[in-house]
């Protein structure tokens, strides 16, 4: 008998407090994945957590079994910015004036990020002459947002920090939040958050990979400790339902892989909910996210795609091919924790972050370097972690088909192309 099957150990879904007994993935232990090292860290212990997913049989929600603490995973030196990635300053730019125009916005309403990270989005919000305020719980991207004029408070979002913001600031008539929702730990408190902050006819915007594709993709590798809810429509309405908002629109995005993007107002707003709501959670049911057909076999599919790319850089090695990575994303950090890959088969990744380069993967130890150095070693292969921008890294890089080399991806299957 293993501790899972004691019923007084089984973990209890984040949501709906419902014991969880369906396991959707086990990918191990590993460090946290945005836990990078100094050269001094090196020779100090280094913590593991598990990384398992279950679903849950009552509301359908894939998260993770707890073990890290947030504040132990968004620390104050937390290195991602969003502002690294062209694509994604695209993509805020576009939702910026998209949702002005739509809900009308101006000088006389108040737009509220939550994980504002570097001031990225609310910049446009700035140059439009719309009053802004970013929630972001780490001070290094809270820093950066102040440089850029985008007043930001260093907290985590919540029921009770949104009712002290509401009576000091007052509510919002936009909140956004992109990529955080999977990100909290307590999901319907931060849900009872967002309808805390709302004005009466405010409106909410949420983004977020979507569950269907991530099975759909064997996206795996967006899997780690800081994601800890993996989300369909369906378990996203009934949170909203449980914390006193509604979802009354949806679009189909693109982004990390297949994404959502939901409108969500309080239950009485005069936002009119569209047919695509329906459409989606229809689709949903069909790909059987709502009974347990759609988790089980993911595991061994899983372990199919890790032996792959294992036996892809094995051979590499064999025949004198040098690799080196790019993007030291959280993503591959995931890829090569669960595979077991070492700096002995992958000398070096780069990454247009400064605030990682110089350091070393949690985990792995394999050091990061500046994109500069892709023309010192001049690798056989290019191997690019964060898949979902791959495009704009192979423009980014296309010198290296000066001397023949070739960009791998490994998620859903190796390519080399």
């Amino acid at each position: 008998m293993t501790a899972e099957s004691i019923q007084g150990l089984q973990p209890q879904c984040r949501h709906c407090s419902k014991q969880l007994t369906v396991k959707f993935l086990d990918l191990g232990f590993a460090p946290p994945s945005n836990a990078y090292l100094s050269v001094q860290a090196l020779d100090e212990p280094e913590l593991y957590y598990p990384l398992r997913l279950y679903v849950c049989e009552g509301c359908w929600l894939v998260q993770t079994q707890d073990f890290a603490r947030a504040n132990e995973l968004f620390s104050a030196d937390y290195a991602y910015f969003s502002s690294v990635s062209s694509g994604w300053l695209k993509h805020a730019g576009d939702y910026s004036r998209m949702i002005v125009d739509r809900l009308q916005l101006s000088s006389s309403n108040h737009v509220i990020e939550v994980a504002s990270n570097d001031g990225y989005l609310l910049r446009n919000f700035i140059d439009l002459g719309i009053p802004c305020l970013g929630i972001e719980p780490t001070e290094s991207t809270a820093a950066a947002a102040r440089k850029l004029g985008v007043e930001t408070i260093t907290e985590f979002f919540g029921e009770e920090f949104a009712r002290g913001l509401a009576q000091s600031r007052g509510g919002a008539d936009l909140l956004i939040g992109n990529n955080v929702f999977a990100h909290v730990p307590d999901i319907l408190d931060f849900a009872k958050g967002i309808a805390t902050t709302l004005n009466e006819n405010g409106v909410v915007t949420l983004e977020f990979p979507h569950l269907l594709k991530l099975i759909d993709g064997m996206q795996f590798d967006t899997v780690y400790h800081e994601h800890f809810s993996y989300l369909s429509l369906t378990s996203v309405q009934l949170i909203f339902a449980n914390a006193g908002l509604r979802i009354f629109d949806v679009d189909e995005l693109a982004t990390h892989g297949g994404s959502l993007r939901i409108y969500g107002c309080l239950p009485d707003a005069s936002h009119v909910e569209t047919p695509a709501i329906g459409r989606i959670i229809e689709t949903e049911r069909r790909c059987g996210l709502q009974s347990i057909d759609a988790y089980t076999g993911f595991q061994s599919r899983v372990d199919t795609i890790k032996f792959e790319f294992l036996q892809f850089l094995l051979d590499a090695k064999r025949a004198n091919k040098t690799i080196v990575g790019y993007g030291a994303a959280a993503k591959g950090n995931t890829l090569l924790n669960f595979a077991g890959v070492k700096a002995d088969l992958i000398s070096t990744i780069c990454d247009a972050a400064p605030s990682k380069q110089g350091m070393y993967l949690p985990g792995n130890h394999i050091f990061i370097s500046p994109p500069s150095v892709i023309e010192e070693l001049k690798p056989d292969y290019l191997l690019v972690f964060p898949w979902n921008i791959v495009d704009e890294i192979q423009q980014r890089c296309a010198y290296i088909r000066e001397w023949d080399s070739k960009f791998v991806t490994a998620i859903p299957e190796i390519r080399v192309f």
